[in-house]
C-alpha cells in the first residue's frame, strides 16, 4: 500500500526483499519440522532435502522478482512518473527493521549454512575490497570490516542507503529518474546476492559432490583400498543429502579368505569421519579356480561293428610340402626323427574287431586282453613280425601330425 502511495518502483524493490524475509521464516519453520520428523521407508534418507529445496525456491523467487523489477524499471525510463517522497523515508526505515531483525534475531540454519558454503556474490567481493582499503588507513576496524559479511544483512543496508539518496535527491532537485536507477541497483544487487545460493542449493538437489571435500574423499578411499583383505573399491557415489550432512554408497571386492565384518567394520570407520550416511556392499572374489573333471561317456557311444576299416593317412603329402611353410621339401632331406623304421611310404588300413580291449578311461567296459591275441587280431602290418607290426602301426601317426618333414617339432 505505502509503495502504491508513493509511486517508487525502488521502495516496490526493497519491499521485495521483506517478501524474501517472509520466505526465509518459512523456511526456518521447515527446518524446525525436519529435526523432529525421523526417517520412515518411504523418506529412507530423511526430510533433510525439504528445507534445501525451501532455500532453492526462495532464492529462485526473490531473482524472479527483480526481473520483474527490471522490466518496470525500463519502461520507467521511457515515461517517468512523479514521486511522493511522503512515506518514502518512512517506508525504508520500516523496511530496514524488520529485515535486519528477522536475519539477526532468528537462528536459521539452513541460510546461514548456505551463505556461508556458497561463493561469494560481487556485492560481498566490492565491499571486502573496500574494507580492506579502510582498514589499511584504520588497522583496528580490521576485527569489523574483513571477516566475510552476512550477504543478507549487506543487501539490506546497501537498498537502505539507495532509497535515502534517492529521497535526498529527489528533496532537493525532484529528480524523479533516481528512483528508476535505485530500483535497477537494488534488482541487480539482489539477483547478484540469491544466484550463488540457488546455484549450490541447485547442485545438492541434482545429488553432486561438493567440490570442497572431493580430495578428502580421495585420500579415504585410497586408505580404504589399502586395508588387510580388501582387492578393489569401485562404483563410489557421493553426495550431498542435506546442509551439511554427505551420503555415500560403496562396493568394496575383498578376498575369498577375509573376514567380512572385519573389512565392513574397518571401511566404515574410515570414511564415517566424512560421510555420515554410508552404504557400504561387501562381496568376496568370484574367482574360482578351474577343475578338472571328466565327463562319463555312455557305454554305447562306440557301437562299432565287428569288422570296422580305418583307413590311415598317407604319408606322400608330408614328403612332398613342409607343414610349417606348405614350401616342397628338398629331395635329399633327411628321415623324419622317430619314425622307428618305417617300412614303407603306403600304409595299409587297420583292421579293428569288437572283441578288442576298449579304451580305459572312457567309461567303457575295463579288463586286458593277452597280449598274443592283441597280435593276433590283425594289428600287425602285413609282411612283417606281429611285435614290429603293432609297433609301427601307430608310429607313423605321431610322426605324420607331430613333426615335419625336416624332423623338427611343430609350432
Amino acid at each position: 500500500m505505502w509503495c502504491s502511495s508513493t509511486n517508487s518502483i525502488a521502495l516496490t524493490a526493497y519491499t521485495y526483499l521483506t517478501i524474501f524475509d517472509l520466505f526465509s521464516l518459512v523456511t526456518c519453520l521447515i527446518s524446525y519440522w525436519v529435526m523432529m520428523k525421523k526417517p520412515s521407508p518411504v523418506y529412507s534418507f530423511g526430510f533433510e532435502r525439504f528445507e534445501v529445496l525451501a532455500v532453492f525456491a526462495s532464492t529462485v523467487l526473490a531473482q524472479l522478482g527483480a526481473l520483474f523489477i527490471l522490466k518496470e524499471s525500463v519502461e520507467r525510463f521511457l515515461e517517468q512518473p512523479e514521486i511522493h517522497t511522503g512515506r518514502l523515508l518512512v517506508g525504508t526505515f520500516v523496511a530496514l527493521f524488520f529485515n535486519l531483525f528477522t536475519m539477526l534475531s532468528i537462528k536459521n540454519k539452513p541460510f546461514a549454512y548456505v551463505s556461508e558454503a556458497a561463493s561469494t556474490s560481487w556485492l560481498q567481493e566490492h565491499v571486502a575490497d573496500l574494507s580492506r582499503s579502510i582498514c589499511g588507513i584504520i588497522p583496528g576496524l580490521s576485527s569489523i570490516f574483513l571477516p566475510r559479511m552476512n550477504p543478507f544483512v549487506l543487501i539490506d543496508i546497501a537498498g537502505a542507503l539507495a532509497l535515502c539518496i534517492t529521497y535526498m535527491l529527489i528533496e532537493i532537485n525532484n529528480y524523479f529518474a533516481v528512483d528508476t536507477a535505485s530500483a535497477i541497483a537494488i534488482a541487480l544487487m539482489t539477483f547478484g546476492t540469491m544466484y550463488p545460493m540457488s546455484v549450490y542449493s541447485g547442485k545438492v538437489l541434482l545429488q553432486t559432490t561438493p567440490p570442497h571435500v572431493i580430495g578428502q574423499l580421495d585420500k579415504l578411499l585410497r586408505e580404504v583400498s589399502t586395508l588387510d583383505g580388501v582387492l578393489e573399491v569401485r562404483n563410489e557415489h557421493f553426495w550431498t543429502l542435506g546442509f551439511g550432512t554427505l551420503a555415500g554408497s560403496v562396493h568394496v571386492r575383498i578376498r575369498r579368505d577375509a573376514n567380512e565384518q572385519m573389512v565392513l567394520a574397518h571401511v566404515t570407520n574410515r570414511l564415517y569421519t566424512l560421510v555420515s550416511t554410508l552404504t557400504v556392499q561387501i562381496f568376496k572374489d568370484d574367482w574360482i579356480r578351474p577343475t578338472l573333471s571328466s565327463v562319463p561317456i555312455a557305454n554305447n557311444i562306440l557301437n562299432l561293428s565287428d569288422h570296422h576299416i580305418i583307413p590311415m593317412p598317407s604319408l606322400k603329402a608330408a614328403d612332398n610340402s613342409n607343414p610349417v611353410t606348405s614350401t616342397p621339401a628338398k629331395p635329399s632331406s633327411p628321415p623324419p626323427e622317430f619314425s622307428f623304421n618305417t617300412p614303407g611310404k603306403n600304409v595299409s588300413p587297420v583292421i579293428l574287431l569288437n572283441t578288442q580291449t576298449k579304451p580305459y578311461g572312457l567309461g567303457f567296459n575295463h579288463g586286458s586282453a593277452p597280449y598274443s591275441s592283441v597280435l593276433s587280431q590283425g594289428l600287425g602290418m602285413p609282411g612283417m613280425g606281429a611285435a614290429q607290426g603293432f609297433r609301427t602301426g601307430f608310429a607313423n601317426v605321431p610322426s605324420r601330425y607331430g613333426t615335419n618333414a625336416r624332423g623338427q617339432p611343430r609350432p
